[in-house]
């Protein structure tokens, strides 16, 4: 009898009708994709995308060459020279992120004590020429002076879960 319903369901392509029964259910319901450039999903606060260095209100950069940053960074994608200034501190004079390198995993952002590397939530950018894709100090600073306001205000979200 086994043998007989086997063949029956074979010949009537019974796994076929199945699936078809499943899309004809789903055919006419409301559909959930997003036309993305007109529609965006909704973000995290703690979203990673392009990297950016926050300066202190009073103009000065936050970054103290401490180079936690490159050394937990698994992908070898920072590189920070330094130099102590005449006040004693100490600054960084070159700070690169090499974006084809960078896997994004916010290693960066959790090992800063001054909160100076942020990664932003900004995840559509290009580079269109070769060398692009290394940001510099002068990039990085402003890209942060640029979206500090959404930095601080992310920043000020996440607080309670840091």
């Amino acid at each position: 009898m086994r043998t007989v319903s086997n063949w029956i369901k074979s010949f009537l392509l019974w796994e076929l009708l199945i699936g078809l029964s499943l899309t004809g259910r789903y055919f006419l319901r409301p559909k959930v994709t997003l036309s993305y450039p007109e529609e965006k999903t909704p973000q995290s606060p703690r979203f990673r995308g392009l990297h950016a260095l926050r300066r202190y209100p009073n103009g000065e950069e936050r970054c103290i060459a401490c180079k936690l940053c490159e050394a937990v960074c698994p992908a070898l994608a920072i590189t920070i020279e330094s130099e102590p200034r005449e006040d004693g501190t100490r600054r960084t004079t070159r700070y690169d992120i090499d974006m084809f390198k960078c896997i994004y995993c916010g290693f960066c952002e959790e090992s800063c004590p001054v909160d100076s590397i942020v990664e932003t939530r900004i995840f559509e950018f290009h580079f269109e020429e070769r060398g692009e894709h290394i940001l510099d100090k002068q990039k990085l600073l402003a890209i942060g002076d640029k979206y500090e306001a959404m930095i601080a205000r992310d920043r000020a979200e996440d607080a309670p879960y840091r």
